[in-house]
């Protein structure tokens, strides 16, 4: 498995919009200066977001986006899962019944099937506020996603 760009951007989209919610509805073009990823971009992942209803938006000069929930509801599977869909390491295990003719026979699908637990179990378990709050504890500047 290797998360893409989309998705390691999303995930520095929503933390950012997390650290700033008390500025109320954000810019794409503030996020994208802070965070130097192009407009066009967010405006890819902006999409995908919106149809799970994770962000508000705001039209007008005021406008932007704000999260719609507090950051502690918001895991970092959610974010992935949304704009990667499926995060199996094999392609056997992206489905819920795997329909692989060797799945009775195969010797590694434990270990496949262990990896793809263990991730999922890890990022679920990682919210947009236990990112801010490893960020401040480390008292760094900048963070890298």
């Amino acid at each position: 498995m290797k998360i893409s760009t989309k998705g390691r951007y999303a995930l520095r989209m929503m933390v950012d919009l997390a650290e700033n919610k008390e500025n109320g509805f954000i810019s794409l073009k503030e996020i994208a200066e802070r965070q130097n990823i192009s407009k066009q971009y967010l405006e890819q992942i902006v999409a995908l977001l919106n149809t799970s209803n994770m962000l508000k938006s705001s039209r007008g000069k005021q406008g932007g986006y704000m999260l719609s929930k507090e950051p502690e509801a918001y895991t970092v599977d959610q974010i992935l899962r949304m704009t990667e869909g499926n995060l199996a390491p094999v392609a056997c295990l992206e489905d819920e019944i795997n329909t692989c003719e060797k799945s009775d026979t195969c010797k590694t699908l434990f270990v496949w099937s262990g990896l793809n637990k263990v991730i999922s179990e890890y990022l679920s378990g990682v919210t947009l506020q236990d990112i801010l709050d490893q960020h401040q504890q480390r008292g760094e500047n900048n963070y890298v996603i």
